[in-house]
């Protein structure tokens, strides 16, 4: 079995027994940023389908709420250049995982190389793992983030005890 549950942080841990119960996937621990998922993930076989949960910011989704992400590009706001969007798997479609499916909002999560404190993006999630991820070309990769924080790095560690 090819599938996996990838969080950053030992403290997201309960995050799978909140929200993805039924999962019994086994767990890996990257670390926060792009070198800990290199990594922590090159060598998993490319056919692996990944469930990546975890905490996320955002400028305007009030903390606690549930987010699906549906595309994830990295966020670089003082420069343009061409660079893909990664489309992610619904989790319903990779398996047959009970989940929260109301009062969830999907959105497109930017993935960055250091905590966003500021952001004119709405309507998203920020964090520093999942364009990392997805880029790494697996069969599947679906990512449930929960907002911890309003680009606030001392509400993030607040809630989560985790990067300071």
């Amino acid at each position: 079995m090819n599938k996996y549950i990838v969080i950053a942080e030992e403290g997201e841990r309960d995050l799978i027994a909140k929200y993805l119960p039924d999962c019994d996937y086994p767990v890996i621990v990257t670390g926060v940023g792009a070198i800990n998922i290199i990594r922590s993930l090159q060598d998993l076989p490319r056919d692996a389908e990944l469930i990546n949960i975890g905490y996320a910011g955002s400028a305007n989704f009030d903390i606690g709420t549930l987010v699906e992400v549906t595309e994830v590009r990295l966020n670089h706001p003082n420069v343009t250049y061409p660079e893909p969007t990664l489309p992610l798997t619904p989790i319903a479609e990779i398996s047959n995982i009970q989940y929260p499916t109301s009062n969830i909002l999907k959105s497109v999560c930017f993935s960055n190389c250091d905590f966003v404190l500021a952001s004119d993006y709405k309507d998203c999630v920020f964090d520093m793992e999942l364009a990392f991820i997805a880029a790494l070309g697996f069969k599947s990769v679906s990512a449930l983030k929960i907002v911890s924080d309003n680009l606030s790095l001392h509400a993030y560690h607040d809630l989560t005890h985790g990067v300071e």
